[in-house]
């Protein structure tokens, strides 16, 4: 029963981004176990959408580092509560793990869900703490859609500052398949999402980059058919030619949906996402003189 369970499982993460309600319950499933606590609907703003997830580690030995996880679906769909497989792995490893929801066209057009995640930083920034998290090491990652929302606020400063602060907030950033140099559209309804013309260039987070900006780890599958891998190209060679500090990793088998999956217990972790995201974590740790190595193993 167990073998058939798990191969049902595989199949069905294979298809992840059909996101369906059965595929997302095959690899939360086993996350319902992990030994976290978890606070959820929290209030970062006063929209409907606007709450978020925390996923904390148990056994706290000093300040965890934190990640926020922006979800993907296109800008249009997904929900936090599909992704518990993704904050239970993450506070497995020592992180607190922040999974907000953000407003999806048609409800709202660009910027908006820029401006929500914005808003996410800066109330984690304010409150991690009352979770064990450490508001100086506050990480970014996103997959897909998600990952170009995180690109943005990490190379565009102008939303941060609205609430006063900075790319200096982040500690770095984690991309994920994400789409950084995607014109022309191809999909119609993001014409209207972007739109007008005269803001699509507003859209691509390579015409944002900067010397400057927080460190960045870029990951794609070359199997990826959702999300070219010249998106991940393009933008680490952008970073490279303007000394930005940036690193890249290209998994040749993988794709779109892989790198989410990789999340999953079921998948046993494979491609090496979180190992990878723990190298980045620990070397920008090290980086900054009194930075404290306590958190992510």
């Amino acid at each position: 029963m167990r073998n058939s369970f798990r191969i049902l499982s595989l199949a069905l993460l294979s298809s992840l981004y059909g996101c369906s309600s059965l595929t997302f319950l095959a690899v939360n499933t086993p996350a319902a176990f992990g030994h976290y606590s978890k606070h959820t609907d929290v209030s970062y703003a006063d929209q409907a959408r606007n709450k978020l997830d925390v996923y904390a580690p148990e056994t706290l030995k000093a300040p965890m580092p934190v990640v926020i996880f922006v979800h993907g679906g296109g800008w249009n769909n997904g929900d936090k509560a599909q992704y518990k497989f993704v904050g239970a792995a993450f506070a497995e490893q020592g992180y607190v793990a922040v999974l907000p929801n953000y407003r999806l066209y048609p409800e709202i057009k660009s910027p908006a869900f820029y401006e929500d995640i914005a808003a996410v930083v800066f109330f984690v920034r304010a409150h991690v703490s009352e979770w064990g998290g450490d508001p100086e090491r506050i990480y970014l990652v996103g997959h897909s859609a998600g990952a170009q929302i995180a690109m943005m606020i990490a190379l565009n400063d102008q939303y941060l500052h609205e609430f006063g602060g900075s790319s200096e907030w982040i500690r770095g950033v984690v991309g994920l398949a994400g789409p950084y140099d995607f014109l022309p559209f191809t999909r119609p309804y993001m014409n209207d999402l972007f739109g007008p013309p005269d803001h699509f260039a507003a859209s691509q987070p390579i015409n944002y980059v900067r010397a400057n900006a927080p460190p960045l780890l870029l990951m794609h599958g070359l199997q990826d058919h959702t999300v070219a891998p010249t998106n991940t190209r393009h933008l680490y060679d952008a970073m490279t030619s303007i000394g930005g500090k940036v690193q890249v990793q290209y998994f040749e088998t993988a794709t779109h949906s892989d790198l989410i999956a990789a999340f999953s217990f079921i998948r046993n972790r494979k491609p090496p996402v979180i190992a990878l995201i723990n190298q980045f974590v620990a070397t920008e740790n090290a980086s900054r003189p009194g930075s404290s190595q306590a958190g992510a193993r």
